[in-house]
């Protein structure tokens, strides 16, 4: 334990052993979750005060905030937006809760996507920043150990994908009544005395959370006061969110009998309703409408005393697989939730799903993209062409990977494949007219478009210069998601169990275990070694594009940040071979290139 608060600092940030960082800080973090496991508190908080007092725990938290999260060049009030190392280090030194101030939030105001309104972020300063992600390091794994299986938002590990393979095991076998609910202006509503009575941990923590909720807000050199809600754009705002709500799935749940008698007096087992929460939305399901209704009028008690209520927008009651009356209209079937569209679909015997017990059900339940998000990803596309009908060829594609990788990779774990080949027939068109925007008057279209599209990886109409193709999004490969299972955490030390679910969940073609034991656990890139909540991609050491193969000895496992950086340089490399040039950290494009 006494080694966890070495005192002493490194010279030089560059040559601080962050191998050793991150494995010092999770061991604490593992034992204070154990310690909450095994009902120990008071001993789990003698280890989050020791936590909050190791210098490796203070290096890590400043090297997340300034280093590792994206939005590290955000400024607060005082305008600080980046750190040199040797500031870092000082900055270390510093780190204490005894006599912290916070400052105020600098308001900015972003745009919600598809409305005129817009959202309001509080960006604290640097420093502030720094303590909130040293006292998360500490709050997190305290909290993980007792959050519900079923809250799948903002929790490492933990993802979208999981709620929504949580929805389909509910429904898959019996279609049901859906409670789809929002939160109204959750993180700016949520009360703060309750929260900070809902707070367990020790008073000096406590303190500086308060002075987080109450510090107020700086708008165009106006100060305004914080009487309710979290800091949007803080580290720790979404773990608080989540403590405010901890308790409504099971509270909500308990109300109903696990057992209901049936009137030939023989019981039905699991009546208590299921209920899935990613942050602030979250539905209900149970194929009672009675019961639905109750559990709204249940929730919205329980969410007063937090300070909150539904939006009544965005709270309907769907069924899953018949249209249904309700306050005067006729609602279709299937809801969406979090950019996914849950429907069950009335089909034949052979095409019918089935029971545990083999009975046909009559139905099969599909998950698909929702149509909100399909025109959303149009309009993104749409945009950045739109945005560089004057720009190489290389630079557009490079602008459009990304958004077309990111989009697939999201849907790729359910019913997708039809839409992401109807996704590219709509980007082939869209190309095509950037295309004719750009040939000379008479130059026949066929020759323009030979100009741009050649024989690829998608035949003879692949989009693609000399070293850069653009991905297409039919290439995605569809892989069924895993769901996690509801007791456990990355904090838990399961190493087994969180090497394998993240080789399933990234699609690789091998275990990723195998790896981890040849490469002693090591990232090759960054030479740090992996934990248990790192993201992990497969990679070819020798790409397959320059003649390398799909076997063992040329497969390597890094960290997603590596993989996608090493992506981006090879990226770069091709762009240096074809004549582009890198001057003062830009590439120029060459003068005799389109």
């Amino acid at each position: 334990m006494s080694n966890a608060s070495i005192t002493k600092t490194t010279p030089e940030w560059n040559t601080i052993n962050w191998a050793k960082v991150q494995r010092k800080v999770f061991k604490l973090q593992k034992r204070i979750f154990q310690a909450v496991k095994s009902g120990n508190k008071v001993k789990a908080k003698k280890l989050q005060k020791l936590l909050l007092k190791s210098h490796y725990a203070k290096l890590l938290a400043i090297r997340k905030v300034t280093q590792d999260n994206q939005g590290k060049k955000t400024a607060g009030v005082d305008g600080k937006k980046a750190l040199r190392p040797n500031q870092r280090l000082k900055l270390a030194k510093e780190l204490a809760l005894k006599g912290y101030k916070a400052k105020a939030l600098r308001r900015v105001w972003i745009p919600k996507p598809g409305r005129e309104e817009k959202r309001g972020l509080g960006i604290p300063t640097m420093k502030d920043r720094v303590m909130q992600a040293l006292v998360k390091s500490a709050l997190e794994p305290y909290w993980e150990a007792q959050f519900e299986g079923t809250s799948y938002g903002f929790r490492p590990g933990r993802s979208a994908q999981d709620a929504i393979q949580r929805i389909y095991t509910v429904i898959n076998s019996k279609a049901k009544y859906a409670l789809d609910a929002d939160i109204s202006k959750c993180f700016d509503k949520i009360n703060h005395d309750h929260l900070l009575s809902k707070l367990d941990c020790p008073n000096n923590v406590k303190i500086v959370i308060k002075q987080w909720l109450k510090c107020g807000v700086m708008d165009k050199g106006i100060f305004e006061e914080t009487d309710s809600g979290t800091p949007q754009g803080g580290v720790i705002s979404p773990l608080l969110a989540n403590i405010a709500l901890h308790g409504l799935i099971n509270d909500i749940r308990n109300q109903f009998p696990a057992n209901k008698k049936r009137k030939d007096g023989s019981y039905k087992t699991g009546y208590q309703p299921a209920i899935i929460r990613y942050a602030d939305d979250f539905v209900v399901l149970h194929e009672d409408y009675d019961v639905i209704l109750k559990c709204k009028n249940l929730i919205a008690q329980w969410l007063k005393q937090v300070g909150l209520e539904l939006k009544p927008e965005k709270t309907s009651i769907r069924h899953t697989l018949k249209s249904i009356e309700h306050d005067g209209k006729t609602i279709d079937p299937g809801f969406d939730f979090l950019g996914f569209n849950i429907k069950s679909y009335p089909v034949g015997k052979y095409h019918s799903g089935k029971t545990p017990h083999r009975e046909i059900l009559g139905f099969k339940t599909i998950i698909k993209p929702s149509k909100k998000k399909i025109l959303a990803h149009h309009e993104a596309i749409k945009k950045v062409i739109n945005a560089n009908k004057n720009a190489p060829q290389a630079a557009l594609i490079a602008k459009l990977n990304p958004i077309i990788r990111g989009w697939c990779n999201y849907y790729r774990t359910v019913c997708s494949k039809e839409t992401f080949d109807t996704e590219d027939h709509i980007l082939w068109n869209m190309l095509r007219a950037w295309t004719v925007s750009r040939k000379k008057n008479r130059t026949p279209l066929i020759e323009a478009l030979r100009k741009y599209f050649s024989y690829g990886r998608r035949g003879k109409w692949t989009f693609q210069t000399n070293g850069m193709v653009l991905y297409y999004h039919a290439e995605t490969e569809i892989k069924r998601h895993q769901l996690v299972r509801a007791e456990v955490s990355p904090y838990d030390g399961n190493w087994t169990y969180w090497s394998k679910r993240r080789g399933i969940y990234t699609g690789t073609p091998m275990r990723v275990s195998k790896l981890l034991k040849k490469q002693k656990g090591i990232c090759p890139i960054c030479k740090q070694h992996f934990t248990p909540d790192d993201l992990i991609e497969v990679d070819h050491i020798i790409p397959k594009s320059k003649g390398g193969k799909d076997r063992y000895d040329n497969l390597q496992a890094l960290h997603r940040h590596c993989h996608d950086a090493k992506s981006k340089n090879d990226y770069l490399y091709d762009w240096l071979d074809n004549g582009y040039e890198w001057k003062d950290d830009v590439l120029t494009v060459p003068t005799t290139r389109d």
